[in-house]
C-alpha cells in the first residue's frame, strides 16, 4: 500500500491500494526504448527495441527527480497510480512505469492525431456535430474517472489527444485527485484558471461536479473560438467566473444553449452531471439526442476528423515547434533520499504487455490502417496513362498533364499526398456533382500507398480572370454571361448542401481555348465540404485573403454566403480590372484584412464610370459585410442584371491597371497568409489567433494538490 499525501486544507490522508502491478515478465528500463523525436516538456516518441512488444511506438514521459518540487513529485506518483488502474477507450493508457536513480519514466500510448488545442487553433471553431461527438466521448471518460472516485480537475484542449482514428484520449493526470465521490469534497486550488469551476475558485470545496463545469467551458470554446470567462488578468478572470453573466451567442442551436446553461450552474448541486445519476442526465439531454452511447463507447461511430498519417512514426499533427527538437535524454542530478522513498513501488508493467496471446493491435500505438478510397483503382495509374509536365504545384498536391495510352486523350491528373491531406471529401463531392456543365469533370481515381490520383478534365483555356484582363476587350454583357454560369454552378452545389470555400480566380478556368462561357469550369474542390451542422454554419475557415468573407476574419463561422462573397470579388475585378481590397503589391496583410473585415471597397472613379447601376447593385449585394444580407446564389440568377443581360452595354470595359499589377496585388495577399491557406502541414500553434489570445494571459495550472 502507498500512503497518499495530505490534502492541504482538508488535512486528511487516504490510502490507495495499488493492485495492477504485474510481478511477472521482463522489467522495463530505458535501454529497451529507442528515442525517435523530441518534444516539449521531455516527452519523447520512442520505439520498443526488444520484448514481446518490440517495434511498438510509445510516448515516453521523463521527469528528473532532483528538479521536481515536493508537490510535483506527489503529482507524478498520483498520475502513475491513476493511470495504472484505468482501462478505458477514451483515456490514455499506461504501459510501463520505471525509474532510474535520477529519473522517472512513464510509457504511454503514442497518439498520432495531435492534441485538440492544435486542431482548435487551426480551425477556430467546430461544427455543433463535431462538438457533440467530442463532448460525448469526453463525458464517457469523465464518468469513468468519477466512478473510480477520481476528479480530473484539469480539462482543457491541450490535455485531449486524438488517436490515429480520430477518437479522443484524456491525458495528463498530474492534477487529478483520487478517492473523491459526489458526496465528498477536496479544497485544493488547482487547474487552469479559465476552466475552473466557481467552487474551485472560491475554495469552498469541490467534487466531481467541477469537471462538468470545465466540460461546459470546453464546449463553449469549441463552438465559439473564445473562452466564456476571460479577463485581463488572473484575478479579473476569477471574478468573472464567480459573478459575470454568460454571453450566449445566438448562432448556437437551442439545444446547445440549453446544455451550456445547464453546465454553467454556479451552484454545483444544480449543475448537470452532479449527483449519483449525473451521467444519465447528460446522456438524456436533447443536445445528445442523436448520440448512440453504446456504439460510441464501442468506438463504432466515425470521428469527424481522421488524421491521414501514413508513416508509422509520423508526427504531422503535432506542433512543429515541439517535434523539430532533437531527442536527447539528458543526464540527471542525483535525487534526495526522500525522493527515493516517495517513488518506492513506482515500476509498472501493463498486464496486456505480459499476455502472449493478446492481439498486437492497440489503439494509437500501432501502424494506422492505410487509407482507402472505395472508388479508387488500386492498379498503377501508369498502366493506363502517361504522366507529362507539371501544370501546377501546391502545398500538398501537384497537377500534371497526362495522356491515355490507348485513346491518346489528354487529361489533368491531380496527385494528392495522403500523408498531408485526406482527399476523400474532395473525391466524394466530385463523384456526386462533377456532371454539372460548369464543374470540372472527374473521370477516374487511382490510389497507391502514398498518393491519390484524380484524373480530371484538362482545362486548356487557362484561368478566366487572367485571360479576361489580358485581352482588354471585355464587356459588361460578357461579364453577366460569365456570372450566369458561375452562379448556376454554385447554386447547384448549395442546393446539394456543398460549399466550395476556395473560389479564388485561379480556381475558375476555361476548358476550351475559345474561352466561351459554356466552357467555364470551377476546379479544385480540396477545401469543399458537405455541410453537416444543424444551423447551417460552416466553422472550419480556409483563408484566402482577397476572397474570404468578413465573418471568417471575425471568427464567427461562415456558411454558403462565403462562396457568394468570393464570386462578388471575382465580378468586381472583371468589371473594374482592380482587386476590391488590395491596391498593390505593397499593401500589408493587416491593411488588406482590415478592409475585408470592414467591407470597405469603392464603386466610383474612372473604372466604374461606364458600369451600369444594376451591376453596381449586384456587386454591393454580393459583397455585403453582413452574410445575412448577402444575396444567396439562387437569387443571383433572378437579379435584373443577370435576367436582363442581353440588354447590358456591349462596349468594352475600361481597365486602367496593368494586369501584372492586379495579379501581383492578389498574389501578395495570398503570400502574406500562405500558412493559413493550407490545412496541412500545420502552422506552429503560437501563430494562431487562439494562441495569441492565450499568450496575453497564458493559462497555467495553479499550485496545490
Amino acid at each position: 500500500r502507498d500512503s497518499s499525501i495530505s490534502d492541504g486544507e482538508a488535512s486528511s490522508t487516504t490510502e490507495i491500494e495499488i493492485n495492477e502491478v504485474a510481478k511477472e515478465g521482463e522489467k522495463a528500463n530505458a535501454a529497451q526504448f529507442e528515442l525517435l523525436k523530441g518534444s516539449f516538456g521531455k516527452v519523447f516518441l520512442v520505439r520498443k527495441v526488444r520484448g514481446r512488444d518490440a517495434g511498438t511506438l510509445y510516448a515516453m514521459k521523463v521527469l528528473k527527480k532532483a528538479t521536481l518540487k515536493v508537490r510535483d513529485r506527489m503529482r507524478t506518483k498520483m498520475e502513475r497510480n491513476i493511470l495504472a488502474q484505468i482501462h478505458h477507450p477514451f483515456i490514455v493508457r499506461l504501459h510501463y512505469a520505471f525509474q532510474t536513480e535520477g529519473k522517472l519514466y512513464l510509457i504511454l500510448d503514442f497518439l498520432r492525431g495531435g492534441d485538440l488545442f492544435t486542431r482548435l487553433s487551426k480551425e477556430v471553431m467546430f461544427t455543433e456535430e463535431d462538438v457533440k461527438f467530442y463532448l460525448a466521448e469526453l463525458a464517457l471518460a469523465l464518468d469513468h474517472l468519477h466512478s473510480l472516485g477520481i476528479v480530473y480537475r484539469d480539462l482543457k484542449p491541450e490535455n485531449i489527444l486524438l488517436d490515429s482514428d480520430g477518437h479522443i484520449n484524456l491525458t495528463d493526470f498530474g492534477l487529478s485527485k483520487e478517492s473523491i465521490d459526489s458526496d465528498h469534497k477536496t479544497y485544493s486550488f488547482c487547474g487552469t484558471v479559465e476552466y475552473m469551476a466557481p467552487e474551485v475558485v472560491n475554495r469552498r470545496g469541490h467534487s466531481t461536479a467541477a469537471d462538468w463545469w470545465s466540460l461546459g467551458v470546453l464546449m463553449y470554446e469549441m463552438l465559439t473560438g473564445n473562452l466564456p470567462f476571460h479577463g485581463q488578468n488572473r484575478k479579473e478572470t476569477m471574478t468573472l467566473i464567480l459573478k459575470a453573466k454568460l454571453s450566449m451567442p445566438q448562432f448556437l442551436s437551442v439545444q446547445a444553449q440549453s446544455l451550456l446553461r445547464a453546465l454553467f450552474k454556479r451552484n454545483p448541486a444544480n449543475r448537470l452531471g452532479a449527483g449519483t445519476d449525473g451521467m444519465t442526465q447528460i446522456r438524456n439531454h436533447t443536445f445528445f439526442a442523436t448520440i448512440d452511447w453504446v456504439r460510441l463507447l464501442a468506438r463504432q461511430i466515425d470521428p469527424p476528423f481522421k488524421p491521414t498519417v501514413t508513416a508509422s512514426d509520423e508526427t504531422h499533427y503535432f506542433d512543429p515547434e515541439f517535434t523539430r527538437k532533437t531527442p536527447r535524454d539528458s543526464p540527471a542530478l542525483p535525487p534526495s533520499a526522500t525522493a527515493h522513498e516517495l517513488f518506492r513501488g513506482f515500476s509498472f508493467v501493463a498486464p496486456s504487455v505480459l499476455d502472449e496471446g493478446r492481439e498486437r493491435h492497440r489503439v494509437g500505438v500501432t501502424n494506422p490502417a492505410r487509407m482507402h478510397i472505395p472508388e479508387a483503382h488500386l492498379s498503377s495509374i501508369c498502366d493506363e496513362y502517361e504522366l507529362k509536365e507539371d501544370l501546377g504545384v501546391g502545398t500538398y498536391s501537384v497537377c500534371k498533364r497526362c495522356v491515355h495510352k490507348v485513346t491518346r486523350a489528354e487529361y489533368a491528373v491531380k496527385i494528392i499526398a495522403k500523408s498531408k491531406r485526406d482527399p476523400s471529401e474532395e473525391v466524394d463531392v466530385l463523384l456526386r456533382y462533377s456532371h454539372h456543365a460548369n464543374i470540372v469533370k472527374l473521370f477516374a481515381v487511382y490510389e497507391d500507398e502514398g498518393s491519390v490520383y484524380l484524373v480530371e478534365e484538362l482545362c486548356k483555356g487557362g484561368e478566366l480572370l487572367s485571360r479576361i484582363i489580358a485581352q482588354r476587350h471585355f464587356s459588361e454583357r460578357e461579364a453577366a454571361a460569365v456570372m450566369l454560369k458561375l452562379a448556376n454552378a454554385v447554386s447547384y452545389l448549395h442546393a446539394n448542401q456543398v460549399v466550395h470555400r476556395d473560389l479564388k480566380p485561379s480556381n475558375v478556368m476555361y476548358a476550351s481555348t475559345k474561352a466561351d462561357p459554356d466552357s467555364i469550369r470551377i476546379i479544385d474542390f480540396g477545401f469543399a465540404k458537405q455541410l453537416r451542422a444543424e444551423n447551417g454554419l460552416l466553422m472550419t475557415p480556409c483563408y484566402t485573403a482577397q476572397f474570404v468573407a468578413p465573418e471568417v476574419l471575425k471568427k464567427q463561422g461562415y456558411d454558403m454566403s462565403c462562396d457568394v462573397w468570393s464570386l462578388g470579388v471575382l465580378l468586381y475585378t472583371m468589371l473594374s480590372g482592380e482587386a476590391p481590397f488590395a491596391t498593390g503589391v505593397n499593401d500589408t496583410p493587416s491593411q488588406i484584412l482590415e478592409r475585408v473585415g470592414e467591407g470597405r471597397f469603392s464603386l466610383s472613379g474612372p473604372t466604374w464610370a461606364n458600369v451600369s447601376d444594376l451591376a453596381k447593385d449586384i456587386v454591393k449585394r454580393m459583397l455585403h459585410v453582413d452574410p445575412s444580407k448577402r444575396l444567396p446564389a439562387k437569387q443571383l440568377l433572378v437579379h435584373p442584371w443577370i435576367v436582363q443581360r442581353n440588354s447590358l452595354p456591349a462596349a468594352n470595359l475600361h481597365y486602367s491597371t496593368d494586369p501584372a499589377k492586379i495579379k501581383g496585388a492578389i498574389e501578395q495577399t495570398y503570400k502574406a497568409i500562405g500558412c493559413s491557406a493550407n490545412p496541412a502541414p500545420l502552422c506552429p500553434v503560437n501563430a494562431s489567433a487562439l494562441a495569441r489570445r492565450r499568450r496575453q494571459l497564458r493559462p497555467k495550472s495553479a499550485g496545490g494538490l
